[in-house]
């Protein structure tokens, strides 16, 4: 099957998914992960409709960014280092792995430098494992409500990545947690609207627990 294909294919799946667990699949983006592959074997997803993209590795996003159609949406969904904001600001729709309060208040001085606003995702760990990125819940808590001030970034959501392992109750339970949180937190504050969550393995898992933002990369690209 190709990318194309695999891309409409895994649209089906999505929007079956949505409907049987009660949800509107419209409430649901496929962000398709293009990083590590060249722009002609993504192209065939964008032939298919997809107009949202995903990148982790800076100089390899830009350069992809550069040769691609400017009516995607590009996001960065990998580790952002505070010596690449910069070139991150402006070239990207949505940042979703904002990991500390000092990252965020990186991105809001330099998006106040270049006169516009940054939306971004705060991550979450919500699994506990020490690989993983972002802050828990209670470590992320004092710091919310400065992180909301901030000029010049726009908090949309949140994010987190479920353990790589095949006991659903376990990855269930990060995703659930990571919905909660979210749900507590946007009663004030209404700009709290995503979550980005669910990859190639767990994406099913992710739409039933209330992800707006799969990030789903080897089920599209890989043949």
């Amino acid at each position: 099957m190709a990318a194309r294909d695999r891309y409409r294919h895994l649209l089906e799946e999505i929007s079956e998914t949505a409907l049987a667990c009660g949800r509107n699949p419209k409430e649901i983006t496929l962000v398709a992960v293009s990083k590590g592959y060249p722009w002609d074997l993504v192209q065939p997803a964008y032939d298919a409709g997809c107009r949202v993209f995903g990148e982790s590795r800076m100089q390899e996003a830009l350069a992809k960014i550069t040769a691609a159609p400017t009516d995607i949406h590009w996001h960065f969904i990998g580790t952002l280092q505070k010596n690449k904001v910069a070139k991150a600001i402006g070239a990207f729709s949505l940042l979703h792995s904002v990991d500390t309060p000092e990252l965020a208040l990186k991105i809001s001085q330099c998006s106040e430098e270049r006169g516009i606003v940054t939306p971004i995702l705060l991550q979450v760990n919500t699994s506990g494992e020490a690989s993983k990125q972002g802050l828990s819940e209670e470590l992320w808590k004092p710091h919310l409500e400065s992180i909301f001030q901030l000029p010049s970034i726009r908090i949309e959501g949140l994010m987190a990545m479920a353990p790589f392992v095949e006991e659903e109750k376990v990855i269930r339970s990060c995703f659930s947690r990571l919905r909660q949180i979210r749900d507590r937190y946007r009663l004030s504050h209404l700009s709290l609207r995503h979550l980005s969550m669910g990859m190639s393995h767990d994406y099913r898992i992710a739409v039933q627990e209330g992800a707006t933002l799969l990030r789903i990369g080897t089920a599209i690209f890989k043949s």
